[in-house]
């Protein structure tokens, strides 16, 4: 099976890395940064960057032929666990709305580096053909 980097307009990486790369229904992206589409501004409040993440995602998703179903977990990586578990669970459930067919999901904690980002993530999926 061929390996396919998804690149996508609403952010790239500074490094040689793609978005997300695609092997047969394997779908893996790199880290997804907070900023908004096509720049490299990141929003000052957690929600417009959870905004901007499910926005980059939404984009790799297509990229790779994908959709919201074929995701199986994404874990976030978080300045404040409590605060970004209760900002996620609207946009989570919009996304995956049936309780019986939701990805895992994981909040990790990272220190501070002292920017604007409160959050970031990344994701696997799954495309059955």
């Amino acid at each position: 099976m061929a390996r396919r980097s998804i690149d996508i307009t609403s952010f790239q990486h500074g490094n040689p890395i793609p978005a997300a790369t695609r092997i047969g229904p394997l779908v893996v992206c790199s880290i997804t940064p907070p900023t908004d589409p096509g720049t490299r501004n990141i929003p000052d409040t957690l929600e417009a960057q959870i905004d901007n993440l499910f926005t980059h995602v939404g984009n790799m998703l297509e990229g790779a032929g994908a959709t919201w179903d074929d995701v199986a977990k994404m874990t976030f990586y978080v300045a404040d666990p409590a605060k970004s578990r209760e900002a996620l669970n609207g946009p989570w459930l919009e996304r995956f709305p049936d309780p019986a067919s939701r990805p895992s999901r994981h909040n990790m904690q990272v220190v501070d580096t002292g920017g604007k980002a409160q959050i970031s993530c990344d994701f696997i999926a799954y495309v059955e053909s």
